[in-house]
């Protein structure tokens, strides 16, 4: 029995992320991803005109008559959802947590892919797979996807991204959107990472809080590592504590960025206190102009 709260929250998003969808994304969403192009569809007999390059040779040597291939623009895609829901998630200092933000721009995506008439599939990871849901159609799939979304609670505490990954890659045997959500608190993922973009399209929507770039003045401060449940008491009225947290942040950062970008990865990062229609509009725009 799902509670009340969790089908109002539900109802909500769909209302509010519709809206989006219909006004803003619908179009963008399906100039950016385009389908997976020609598809081998069966071969005929060669007749004067035909493009050479396309003459089936295992075919013309088996028959001793050339033959050539025949392809079909294939157009239905897979939009496989990849969610970290490890305990960082959980992390937000004003209206919404990391997590609620990855809900919210993942939903968006899977109502603009049943716009486009794509499957949509469910993938949850925290440090090992909370939940699967194999990719289909229709609204009331991509209903069903918010609710294991909202509804399923994590058993790992961790982060385990390239096992997120490889699951993905073990289960999907033709290529697929794979959308990616996490903050990417994380390490020793970059070799699954590569491996994902080379199958298939992968797209990286990274997610952090303003208060995870810099430290507030606030005196002395118990933080406490939600995913190993680590404490240490921090000085945040040290000028010098606070610049070097907030170097570290940025090295790790710029460290995430230049491996998305010499992998050639689409990323989009969002701020759990800014609106991601922005981010994910130039997101769509640039994709499309590249087509």
């Amino acid at each position: 029995m799902i509670p009340k709260e969790i089908l109002k929250k539900i109802r909500k998003l769909e209302i509010q992320t519709k809206g989006i969808v219909n006004s803003l994304f619908g179009g963008e969403y399906q100039s950016a991803f385009k389908g997976r192009g020609m598809e081998f569809s069966e071969v005929r007999a060669y007749t004067y005109g035909d493009d050479i390059r396309q003459i089936d040779w295992n075919v013309t040597a088996r028959t001793g008559d050339p033959f050539i291939k025949i392809f079909e623009e294939e157009r239905e895609q897979t939009l496989m959802l990849c969610i970290d829901i490890s305990q960082s998630g959980t992390f937000g200092t004003l209206e919404q947590s990391k997590m609620d933000l990855a809900i919210e721009i993942c939903a968006v995506l899977a109502f603009s892919a049943i716009k486009n008439s794509d499957k949509v599939g469910l993938v949850l990871f925290s440090d090992h797979i909370e939940k699967v849901v194999p990719p289909k159609k229709g609204r009331t799939h991509v209903l069903r996807l918010i609710r294991e979304m909202y509804t399923t609670e994590p058993t790992g505490k961790g982060t385990d991204i390239a096992d997120g990954l490889s699951y993905i890659n073990r289960l999907l045997d033709r290529r697929a959107i794979v959308v990616l959500a996490s903050d990417f608190q994380d390490n020793d993922f970059d070799k699954q990472l590569r491996i994902t973009n080379q199958k298939h399209d992968l797209v990286s929507i990274i997610i952090n809080d303003q208060f995870e770039d810099e430290l507030p003045d606030l005196g002395l401060v118990k933080l406490r590592d939600s995913e190993t449940g680590a404490e240490k008491i921090v000085d945040t009225s040290s000028d010098k504590v606070r610049k070097v947290y907030k170097i570290n942040r940025m090295k790790q950062k710029a460290y995430l960025h230049e491996m998305m970008l010499k992998m050639k990865i689409d990323a989009v990062e969002v701020k759990t206190n800014e609106s991601y229609v922005k981010p994910l509009m130039n997101f769509f725009q640039r994709r499309g102009s590249r087509y």
